[in-house]
Formats: C-alpha cells, sequence, structure tokens
C-alpha cells in the first residue's frame, strides 16, 4: 500500500510540474474536499473532461432550475475542463477534481461528500470509485455511456473484472444502440438507449465584443479553422495553408489544439516550415496578409467557430477518436474529419450521410475540400444549413427521456 501511495504522488508531482493540475488545488486530488458540503441531497456528476462537461451542463442547469433543495457536485480531471466549468456552472452547482482511483483518497471523498445520486458519464470507467460508491449503496447510473470497439475487445480479456465493475450499476445508458448491446455483453445489468447526451448541449458561448471586434478585422477575409488538432496534425494544416495562398491571398487559417500547452511547439514548428506565425495566448494580432493564427487558450472555439465557415475536426487524420462535429455544426459551419472517428462513429455517419459533413482521406483530399468549400459559398451554406438542423432536432427528446430515467433515483 505505502509503495502504491508513494507511486501515486509521484505521478502527481510529474502531472504538476508539467502543468496538468492545479497547484491551488492539488489537495482535492488527494481527496481533500475544497469546500464544505452543502446542506440537503446532493447529486455527483463525474464528467472526465471538457467534451463530457460540455454534454452534462443542461441535465445540471434543468435540474437546478427544478429542484431547488438539490445541490450538485461535478467532478473532473484537467484543468481545462475546471476552467471551463466554473464559468458556467449553474447556483447551487460546484466543481471539484475527482481524487485519484485510490481507496484511500476515494474514502475521504465520500465520507465527506456524502451524495446521494452518482451519475458517471461516457466511457471512463474506475474501477476502485465505482465499487466504492456500490459499497456505500449510493444508487449509481451511466450516462451516454460508450464503449468503442478497442475497448470491448480489451475488456472481453478481463471478463469478471468487467462484470464486476458493470453491475455497480443501477442503469447504464448506452450513446448508441451499439454501446447499449456491447455493455450488456460484457455484464451491465440494466441497459436501455434513450438518445446521445451530444445533441443537447446548447452552442459553445462567445464573447460578442470580442466577436464584434475580430469580425470587423477579417471583413472580406477567407477564414477557416482546423479545431480540437493534435501532434502531426498542425504540420499537415500548414501545408494546406501554403498551397491554398495561391489562391486566396489573403487566407487566415485558424489552428486550435486541443491541448493549449503545446502552443508555443505548434508555433515554432510552423515558423520553421517558412510560415507566418501569431498566437492568441501572447495577445499576438492576426497575420496582416496570409497566415497562421494558433488559438492556444481555453474556452474560445465557440467564438472562432463563429468566424469560420469551414472547420476541419481534428484527431481524425494522424491520430484517432475524433472530437465532436456537432459543436461546429450547431454553429452552421461546414465540417470536414478525416476517416479516423470512432468515438463518435455514429454522429460522423449520420452527419455525413445528411450532407452536414464531408471526410477528407489525406493531406492531399483536405486541401482539395476547403478550396472547393471556401469557393462555394452555396454548397459551404447548404452544408451549415443541415448540419444546424442535425445538431439540435433532437435535444428535447433526449433530455425528457433522460429526465424520465433519473427520477426514481432522485425521488426514491
Amino acid at each position: 500500500m505505502n509503495s502504491c501511495i508513494f507511486l501515486i504522488y509521484g505521478y502527481l508531482a510529474w502531472r504538476l510540474w508539467h502543468g496538468k493540475e492545479e497547484r491551488s488545488r492539488f489537495r482535492e486530488r488527494l481527496g481533500r474536499p475544497g469546500r464544505p458540503r452543502p446542506e440537503g441531497p446532493l447529486l455527483w456528476v463525474h464528467a472526465a473532461s471538457v467534451g463530457e462537461i460540455l454534454s452534462i451542463l443542461p441535465l445540471i442547469e434543468i435540474l437546478s432550475g427544478r429542484r431547488i433543495a438539490l445541490s450538485t457536485l461535478v467532478t473532473s480531471c484537467s484543468v481545462s475542463s475546471a476552467v471551463l466549468v466554473r464559468k458556467r456552472l449553474p447556483i447551487r452547482a460546484y466543481h471539484q477534481y475527482i481524487p485519484v482511483d485510490s481507496p484511500v483518497f476515494l474514502r475521504r471523498f465520500l465520507d465527506h461528500w456524502r451524495p446521494t445520486l452518482v451519475l458517471w458519464t461516457e466511457s471512463e470507467l474506475w474501477p476502485n470509485a465505482i465499487l466504492a460508491i456500490q459499497q456505500r449503496t449510493i444508487p449509481l447510473v451511466l450516462i451516454n455511456g460508450r464503449i468503442s470497439e478497442r475497448s470491448f475487445q480489451r475488456w472481453q480479456r478481463w471478463p469478471k473484472d468487467i462484470q464486476l465493475i458493470l453491475n455497480s450499476f443501477d442503469l447504464c445508458l448506452g450513446q448508441t444502440e451499439q454501446d447499449c448491446k456491447r455493455l450488456s455483453l460484457l455484464g451491465a445489468r440494466r441497459t436501455e438507449y434513450i438518445g446521445n447526451l451530444k445533441f443537447v448541449s446548447p452552442p459553445l458561448p462567445a464573447d460578442r465584443q470580442a466577436l464584434a471586434q475580430i469580425r470587423t478585422q477579417l471583413v472580406g477575409r477567407p477564414v477557416w479553422l482546423a479545431a480540437s488538432t493534435h501532434a502531426g496534425e498542425e504540420a499537415i494544416v500548414g501545408r494546406v495553408h501554403k498551397k491554398l495562398v495561391f489562391l486566396y491571398p489573403k487566407l487566415l487559417t485558424l489552428i486550435v489544439p486541443r491541448h493549449p500547452s503545446r502552443g508555443t511547439a505548434i508555433a515554432t514548428e510552423l515558423t520553421a516550415a517558412g510560415l507566418p506565425v501569431a498566437r492568441r495566448s501572447l495577445k499576438e494580432f492576426f497575420p496582416i496578409a496570409s497566415g497562421i493564427y494558433i488559438a492556444d487558450t481555453i474556452g474560445e472555439l465557440g467564438l472562432l467557430f463563429r468566424i469560420a465557415s469551414v472547420v476541419f475536426i481534428g484527431k481524425s487524420l494522424c491520430v484517432g477518436g475524433g472530437q465532436n462535429p456537432l459543436e461546429p455544426a450547431r454553429l452552421g459551419c461546414a465540417v470536414l474529419f478525416g476517416p479516423h472517428m470512432s468515438n463518435f462513429s455514429d454522429i460522423a455517419t449520420r452527419m455525413v450521410t445528411a450532407g452536414a459533413a464531408r471526410i477528407v482521406t489525406d493531406e492531399a483530399h483536405l486541401c482539395a475540400e476547403v478550396a472547393a468549400l471556401l469557393e462555394g459559398t452555396p454548397v459551404r451554406t447548404a452544408m451549415g444549413r443541415t448540419g444546424k438542423t442535425l445538431a439540435t432536432q433532437e435535444a428535447g427528446d433526449v433530455m425528457l427521456r433522460l429526465l424520465n430515467r433519473l427520477v426514481p433515483y432522485l425521488d426514491p
């Protein structure tokens, strides 16, 4: 046990050194609370990072409005999610970092917070945390549960372990019907498909003053954006920009890296490739003629989606998994992504089928599609309109079904 604790402290120290932990709130990762527990019933919602946080915010807002006695504790792991959620949580909702998945730290956490109901989101199954909740007979519901094909194959090597974990959930609500099937095969007692909570998220917010200022600065300039990029994709985007400049001499290419801390490395790489580069984190101005603008900040995608009519979704060309394509679609953008969208396969397929998005297979294909969409205003507008409709049409039904499933646990 002592050796395990030593390793955990070493791991957390490494994360702290690399800016992946908040120094002022480091104790929360050890299960020590950052605030008193509020009186009355407490809903604990765990959402690993930014994407999961965005998908559960509407639920928290509705419950906070309807149940004045209910408080909500939201936990997450990443600093970026903490920064985002602090700005957007409603009244009687609080954020804490989830403790490391160790019985010692979890005991402290649960002794203090004593949740009435726990909602676990998507695919991050923490064995010790889930079993600790189950041992205290606290109702536990998996919402928007996701089991990728890779995870499904991996968990089949340890059937007893995953069955023990999934049996701890009173109810598993799958993100898709395929997820429900996989959850059942792996041992979940009760599964149900009520729709994808990703469709419920509201449009990402934007500062109105900043938006008006940027639109004034970029009048008449073609703009496209590469969102949530990972290593390797920025170099591709840079080369695409170089080719497109011959067609659009005033072209502005926006890059929003998935991890803003990579801003310096990305700028160094693209500058070495001979590209004019500016960074938002340094408060630099947009390149005057053509160039790359790296938005290495947190929580500004809503602002940037509103100034770029064409958006490429990262983590889909060089690495796999993808990011949520509904976010730009909800704001009327024409969407492109690579072939590796396994984490959003159902949404990606539906968007392509509806004509709201296109798949690009490689660098040359990305260049051709961006050029075509920047040139073809009617097509670009039609894609944006279709995507906006698709991204919003299911929101009410999904939320209503989710609230109905949670009532028995909120009012036992």
